[in-house]
């Protein structure tokens, strides 16, 4: 199910809406947890992104298990890619709560002490899965790429021509 879609594979597809979806979401906590205007702003964005962005990490681990039977396993790559979902989990998790709890202050002021560093946690998260997102993006690329590169499979280009 998760294998090829029009003949590529469903993981390079899928991998980009998690990598993308989960830093900017991540962007999202972090405005939403430092200014309390950004929550109404971008509190439910984030939310359904930071959503989205983990359904497409577990599709990206499922479809990654076929492709890499296909092609073979990247262990580095693999072992990044099957604990990345259960972080983003916790991320949105956090990210929910935050959002509720944030949500429940009247007129979201005067934010209790308590919420602050509910907020510091989150911020601290949001560093946390996105430099996680980076690594595991990277050892792909470095999985996928880092062969043909070294081996100069790529020609140059002709020369342009200016009309």
């Amino acid at each position: 199910m998760f294998d090829l879609i029009a003949g590529l594979p469903v993981h390079v597809l899928i991998v980009h809406l998690a990598v993308v979806l989960i830093p900017l979401s991540a962007i999202g906590a972090t405005l939403i947890a430092a200014r309390p205007k950004a929550l109404r702003l971008f509190g439910a964005a984030t939310v359904i992104g930071a959503t989205v962005g983990v359904i497409a990490s577990v599709i990206a681990v499922i479809s990654g298990n076929q492709l890499a039977e296909r092609v073979g396993r990247p262990e580095a790559h693999a072992n990044y890619g099957e604990i990345f979902p259960f972080a983003a989990v916790g991320f949105l998790v956090l990210l929910i709560m935050f959002w509720l709890f944030a949500r429940g202050v009247p007129l979201n002021r005067n934010r209790p002490l308590w919420l602050k560093i509910f907020g510091a946690v989150l911020i601290i998260a949001a560093i946390g899965i996105t430099y996680f997102a980076v690594l595991t993006g990277y050892s792909g690329s470095k999985a996928t790429w880092s062969e043909i590169v070294n081996a100069n499979y790529f020609v140059e280009a002709p020369p342009r021509t200016s009309l």
